[in-house]
């Protein structure tokens, strides 16, 4: 019999006892009698046989065994008792057999409390086992608003398709990104083969994850593996080696970091005013020459949003003419994109911007593999620690574009057509509608969609008989057209009254500067583990509106009063009392949504005419864009 096996899990057994009992938590094994709901609350369904994982058995049906062991289910009976020779005895069984006869449990939020075989389960934890064979009866509670029964039932639905029952998450929706991530369709059930394939992948992470974190991360495996799977893809994790594995693990680690914040995004309002040091004065800058980097999804001839960010290129080319130098990268797509970026590397660009959300996961994994390139992704709300993201309030232009819109419709009707339903673009509809009803109550905001597959916007928007129409944000060079900003439609025929303007060269510069200047640095605070997200907009500089001449004089006096005072900071079009289609959104006039508010906001002011589109109604071309920061996406 192992006596001396049976002494050293004695020893793990009191150690761990003490520690609780010194930290005020209970020392010894959950019971499941103690915490269960009353009855009448829930159901119970046996799952039959199963393998249970060993890390999830937490506790005993039933107080009777519970002080025999301590938390870590490592016993606390002294060597001499009875109990100490029946462990002993398993201990030796195991050893030369294993222990095959399985146990009974109950599962209760997906952790698992013994009825019988207590002293086995203690055994195989000791000799480090990874499952065990049980008898399982599921304790299904009911539904309710609790984060913690969301999450469960979430993954009742996952186990269903699965009959996974290791992965847990500590946030709601990532069961449903999991199954996306590696490849599987929401209602499509897993074969064994497929099931294996899963239980070797999570395994080899796990091993490398928990080696390196040794219990200090809050968050779990799973939430750390679907952020690694969903950054470098679930089939090429499986063709890494061992060694590929680990060190990948280790270079991703601030990434897993982020996970643990709350607030996981830091949300630079406007650039930063820190002063350089004495030193960094007398010490100029080393670099005599920088290479600049533009990654863009479409031409500047083609695309409008392509046509601003290769205007802000030429910005800094004229601004720094001995300083920097720049290249462009165009008609990039997700298939060539990390090649693009690894092209203007090994080219000795220092900074590389990349001008589409849908393009972050390569330049995260460009920037792990690449510490001393600086690499920004243009998109709101993305919360990753190797690169900075970039994205400029435009919701203050719109608002001034709907006061306009307000103003001219002299029957009350406008149309708004957006592209994504993406957080940001969600501040600019609401913004826009709230502008129109401040300059004319009655003002009502059509809105449509230019990504919704199967629709004729302009046939819906001339349906509706509008005043004025607000389309896309800038001209495209190639197209000629004056269907942009706000407009009347006279006929075939657009006259334009105003457009917004993103003026990314502003930004562009100020970045530089930050780097020239050696005050990059300031803008990452080394307390916080949160992604820095620049959000600037009009007192910056980096947004604007034009007035044309086609504009009565009154209206432009108007429009320059509410940009100084949303430039000084002394207006937010998201202020006093909101309303959205369902209802109150905020009732105090005294209050600003804060900047988290606007950024994910998923509602819709009460004067708007439409709805947001999901994911389901979207064209294919759409998907990379809303897939990283679609509304439905981010909402679970």
């Amino acid at each position: 019999m192992s006596l001396t096996d049976y002494a050293k899990a004695y020893k793990l057994g009191k150690k761990n006892y003490q520690y609780r009992m010194l930290h005020g938590e209970l020392p010894t094994l959950e019971v499941l009698d103690d915490i269960i709901p009353s009855k009448g609350t829930f159901s119970e369904v046996p799952l039959g046989l199963i393998q249970i994982p060993i890390d999830q058995i937490v506790g005993t049906k039933t107080g009777g065994r519970s002080n025999a062991f301590a938390a870590n289910f490592m016993p606390i009976l002294r060597e001499t008792s009875e109990f100490a020779m029946k462990w002993a005895k398993l201990s030796s069984s195991h050893e030369k057999e294993g222990i095959r006869e399985p146990i009974k449990a109950y599962e209760y939020m997906n952790k698992f409390y013994v009825l019988e075989g207590n002293k086995r389960v203690s055994v195989m934890k000791y000799y480090g086992v990874v499952s065990v064979p049980g008898t399982v009866t599921r304790i299904v509670p009911k539904r309710t608003n609790d984060k913690e029964n969301r999450i469960y039932f979430e993954f009742l639905d996952f186990y269903e398709l699965t009959k996974i029952n290791y992965v847990w998450f500590s946030e709601e929706g990532s069961f449903k990104e999991l199954l996306e991530a590696v490849g599987k369709g929401q209602d499509e059930e897993w074969n064994d083969d497929e099931r294996l394939e899963f239980s070797s992948i999570y395994r080899r992470f796990m091993a490398e994850y928990t080696a390196q974190d040794k219990g200090k991360m809050s968050v779990t495996v799973g939430d750390a593996f679907l952020a690694f799977i969903k950054l470098y893809g679930y089939k090429e994790i499986d063709e890494l080696t061992t060694k590929e594995l680990k060190d990948l693990v280790e270079k991703s680690w601030e990434e897993f970091s982020l996970l643990e914040e709350d607030e996981d995004v830091d949300l630079k309002m406007d650039p930063n005013t820190e002063k350089k040091s004495l030193l960094s004065l007398l010490m100029p800058f080393g670099l005599s020459r920088l290479k600049v980097a533009f990654i863009y999804e479409k031409t500047p001839g083609s695309s409008a949003w392509t046509y601003a960010h290769e205007l802000g290129r030429l910005h800094l080319e004229q601004t720094f003419p001995e300083e920097v130098s720049t290249v462009y990268y165009e008609n990039v797509t997700l298939d060539n994109v990390e090649e693009c970026i690894d092209e203007a590397i090994a080219d000795g660009c220092d900074i590389i911007f990349t001008t589409t959300p849908s393009f972050v996961q390569a330049s995260v994994k460009a920037a792990i593999a690449n510490p001393n390139v600086r690499i920004l992704n243009c998109s709101v709300n993305t919360s990753h620690r190797y690169i900075r993201t970039y994205y400029a309030r435009m919701h203050e232009a719109k608002f001034l574009m709907g006061a306009i819109a307000g103003a001219m419709a002299d029957h009350n009707r406008v149309a708004y057509i957006a592209d994504y339903p993406i957080y940001g673009s969600i501040a600019n509809i609401n913004a826009f509608a709230l502008g129109a009803k401040m300059i004319n109550p009655r003002a009502q905001v059509y809105l449509e969609w230019t990504a919704k597959k199967d629709t004729d916007v302009m046939e819906n928007v001339l349906r509706k008989q509008v005043d004025c129409i607000s389309g896309k944000d800038m001209v495209i060079p190639e197209e000629g057209s004056r269907f942009f900003g706000i407009y009347h439609l006279e006929g075939e025929v657009a006259r334009n009254l105003a457009m917004p303007l993103w003026h990314w060269g502003k930004f562009y510069e100020q970045m530089i500067r930050t780097i020239m200047d050696g005050t990059w640095k300031y803008d990452d605070d080394p307390s916080s583990k949160k992604a820095i997200n620049y959000w600037w907009g009009m007192s910056a500089g980096v947004i604007d509106v034009v007035c044309s001449q086609n504009l009565p004089i009154g209206t432009k006096r108007l429009i320059e009063v509410l940009r100084e005072t949303i430039t000084l900071g002394q207006f937010n079009p998201f202020s006093g009392i909101l309303y959205s289609q369902e209802g109150v959104v905020q009732d105090d006039p005294s209050k600003v949504l804060s900047p988290e508010e606007i950024v994910t906001m998923d509602w819709l002011a009460e004067n708007v005419i439409g709805s947001i589109p999901r994911e389901d109604e979207l064209k294919e071309q759409s998907k990379p864009v809303v897939s990283q920061q679609g509304i439905e996406n981010k909402k679970g």
